[in-house]
């Protein structure tokens, strides 16, 4: 599983995943016989969403990857969102059909047309039901904009544009338009040898249409807006807390470097997501975070050998639940971590299918970080770093979440007493 995302009101799930495959999952509306099933998700709709593709000018292959899915805030009947993989974004319709058409007078039942002389009466056709299908049809392929690999969609909010950011550019489109966008962001330097950063990710804030943020490699942020100029190569804020000499190593750089940035639902904050930190900036204040919360810092001790085996260029997520109160965060041996934001209080837990069995209670884990280890404990060197959770999901409504581990999806909910 590549990415989790629920659409606005919470009902639909989408999940991406390697194969460029899109499955949506429906919430199913509470029984009165069994109130304790407090609403399933079940498989809503299945569908192929990118295909691998080569590109021959290149010759470079082209995963089918899902890299990110944004819905669409629901006009009508229909669901609306896009789907992207490195270099192709798609926008897809999800609708249902329980009805079909009887009666034609132009051809018959099996669908062969009818000679027209043979035709001596007019039928009315008439709408007859049928077994409910969903219908998954794309209706509009963006395509050719990106030269890098693109890491971020972001709908805006006016619902009519939105942005896709790769590692050197950002592009305004219009949902209607597929043929051109805007570059608003462009961060390639005239020699490529004197790159020094790269856009990690990009979001648009989410009651003003004409602000946004992305992210750097280098751990900063810039807010730009579009009111300003039409190429947004100058900043209206920027972020960055400075650092700490004392704590400075080889890894800094990497460990600094933002994979996931996020605006709170309220547009007064953001969150941002680095190798061992999640930050809360509030939009008023450039020079430091509001709010550091340490992810798992017992890792720092093992940064070299998470180097040499690659993890550390890992990309976490981060999101917020529904009231911002709290925010979730994955880390390694299928753990991850909720922090509440009024208490200060944050627990891990574990995705794992041996401890969680339907309806039960996650126990909250620790790890020990040296010395003795109690008997709840986790060591430090037992940690499974094959298994990490990515990419989290949470409800905009109530307090469901749902975590991707590697092939796994994970859908938790608070217990009711």
């Amino acid at each position: 599983v590549t990415l989790v995302a629920f659409n606005y009101s919470g009902e639909l799930l989408a999940t991406g995943d390697k194969g460029g495959r899109v499955v949506i999952f429906q919430h199913e509306q509470e029984s009165k016989n069994r109130p304790h099933l407090r609403g399933e998700y079940n498989v809503y709709s299945t569908f192929q969403s990118h295909e691998p593709e080569f590109d021959y000018l290149k010759s470079l292959e082209i995963e089918e990857k899902i890299n990110k899915i944004r819905w669409l805030p629901q006009q009508n009947a229909a669901h609306f969102l896009l789907s992207t993989n490195d270099k192709t974004i798609k926008l897809w319709k999800i609708s249902e059909r329980d009805k079909r058409a009887e009666g034609y007078n132009l051809k018959d039942e099996d669908g062969r047309l009818r000679d027209p002389f043979r035709i001596t009466s007019l039928r009315v056709p008439v709408l007859m039901p049928m077994d409910l299908m969903v219908e998954a049809s794309p209706r509009r392929i963006f395509a050719n904009a990106h030269t890098y690999h693109i890491n971020s969609i972001s709908v805006n909010s006016d619902h009519e544009t939105y942005l896709s950011a790769d590692d050197l550019r950002i592009n305004l489109w219009h949902l209607e338009i597929t043929d051109r966008s805007f570059n608003i962001v462009d961060i390639k330097p005239a020699n490529m040898e004197e790159l020094t950063e790269v856009i990690t990710a990009a979001e648009c804030h989410p009651h003003q249409c004409n602000v946004f943020v992305y992210s750097s490699s280098k751990g900063t942020i810039r807010l730009c807006d579009m009111r300003a100029a039409a190429l947004c190569d100058r900043h209206s804020k920027f972020f960055e807390e400075p650092e700490d000499p004392s704590s400075r190593s080889f890894f800094s750089e990497i460990i600094s470097s933002i994979s996931d940035v996020k605006f709170s639902h309220s547009g007064r904050y953001m969150m941002t997501r680095d190798y061992l930190s999640v930050k809360v900036w509030d939009l008023n204040m450039e020079n430091r975070p509001v709010e550091t919360y340490q992810v798992h810092e017992y890792l720092r001790s093992k940064l070299c050998s998470l180097y040499e085996n690659d993890c550390i260029f890992d990309k976490f997520e981060c999101c917020w639940n529904g009231s911002d109160s709290a925010i979730m965060t994955g880390s390694y041996n299928n753990f991850f971590r909720m922090f509440d934001r009024n208490t200060r209080r944050d627990i891990t837990l574990e995705a794992s299918r041996e401890s969680s069995k339907p309806r039960a209670t996650l126990k909250p884990r620790k790890v020990s970080t040296g010395g003795k280890r109690k008997k709840d404990e986790i060591s430090v060197d037992s940690l499974d770093f094959n298994k990490k959770i990515l990419h989290t999901a949470w409800h905009p409504k109530e307090n469901v979440i749902a975590v991707a581990a590697t092939n796994n999806l994970y859908i938790f909910q608070d217990k009711i007493n």
